[in-house]
């Protein structure tokens, strides 16, 4: 099997700026740990003050690109992976781009003339972190770009198609044509629950890609999110992932598989109205640097053995091993190389 651009992801590219903070800090600018929220006017000087800290790193991010990166890192096969999104003509949209291809990804950015590429800050306390994305260029993704013959190449020889549900509040027209197209050519679309405020202030947006997603991703406080918005009075992650898997699809090709993640408790894998727990590799507190990247390396461990078609067993033990050594250092990065068996 030929796994040349068989994977495909389509999001926002962001540079992380990444820092350790304080409680104050978290409480100056009204964030939670361990929560993803687009940035407003009062988290504007946020940027600079994080730039200005001695620990500050940048990194590139995004969680679709995060997901896309590693998958190629446990493919160790160059090309066997794409990536489309929006970037600004500047020296982080360089920067990015140059990452992207070190990393192996054929990345197609769309490049706009009138924002800067987009900034994810990156605020650590005690290895958790709380993501604050100014999407900037990101935001400015336009469907005329995938309809070009070079980057919808891309989705013709793609077999599997990744999309964070961060991409909803930028172009949903872009889901649209992959979502048909993967279901009108027997492709596997998958898509992520993301964040609570994807789940709860784009439903609408949300509840018309889902019929289409053969793989739904999330994390605990995400399903729970989901499931009250949905005025299922149920907590129960379980209950939540099966119901979400039950929910109708567009193409009978494949029944909707549904991967919620709990942090250290056992992932949930609901298929074929059935229920599968896999533990994950429990680490020790000393050796987390932080869980930024942790859920996005999650699905990039997972895609890579999906994409082989290996069974769900092994998908989620890739998934597991990725995630662990993405908490070990800082960021969504990773050593040269895997040693996953």
């Amino acid at each position: 099997m030929a796994y040349d651009g068989i994977l495909l992801g389509m999001g926002n590219p962001l540079l992380d700026i990444s820092a350790v903070v304080d409680e104050d800090f978290l409480k100056k600018y009204d964030i939670k740990l361990n929560n993803a929220i687009l940035a407003e006017e009062k988290h504007v000087p946020m940027y600079e003050e994080l730039a200005a800290k001695e620990n500050v790193e940048y990194i590139a991010g995004g969680a679709t690109q995060n997901s896309i990166r590693v998958a190629q890192w446990m493919l160790q096969t160059p090309g066997a992976t794409s990536y489309i999104g929006c970037i600004g003509k500047d020296k982080f949209g360089e920067e990015m781009t140059k990452n992207s291809k070190l990393a192996g990804v054929n990345v197609h950015y769309y490049e706009d003339d009138s924002a800067p590429t987009g900034t994810c800050a990156v605020c650590v306390v005690g290895g958790e972190r709380s993501l604050v994305a100014n999407l900037s260029a990101a935001n400015c993704y336009k469907s005329e770009h995938l309809k070009r013959p070079e980057n919808w190449a891309l989705v013709e020889k793609a077999k599997f198609i990744y999309i964070a549900g961060f991409f909803l509040t930028v172009s949903p027209e872009s889901i649209q044509l992959v979502a048909e197209h993967a279901a009108a050519n027997r492709k596997v679309f998958m898509m992520n629950l993301s964040a609570p405020f994807i789940c709860e202030f784009f439903k609408d947006v949300q509840e018309k890609f889902l019929p289409y997603m053969d793989y739904v991703f999330g994390n605990e406080t995400e399903a729970r999110t989901f499931s009250r918005v949905h005025g299922w009075e149920t907590d129960n992650v379980e209950e939540i992932a099966l119901k979400i898997a039950a929910l109708p699809k567009a193409s009978g090709t494949y029944k909707r598989v549904v991967v919620i993640t709990q942090g250290a408790d056992p992932v949930v894998v609901a298929e074929d109205g059935k229920v599968k727990l896999f533990p994950v590799i429990l680490l020790p507190k000393e050796k987390l640097v932080d869980t930024n990247g942790a859920g996005d390396a999650f699905v990039g461990g997972f895609l890579s053995r999906l994409v082989k078609e290996k069974p769900i067993e092994e998908c989620v033990k890739a998934a597991c091993y990725a995630a662990n050594v993405i908490i070990q250092r800082s960021g969504c990065t990773y050593p040269p190389k895997p040693d996953f068996e």
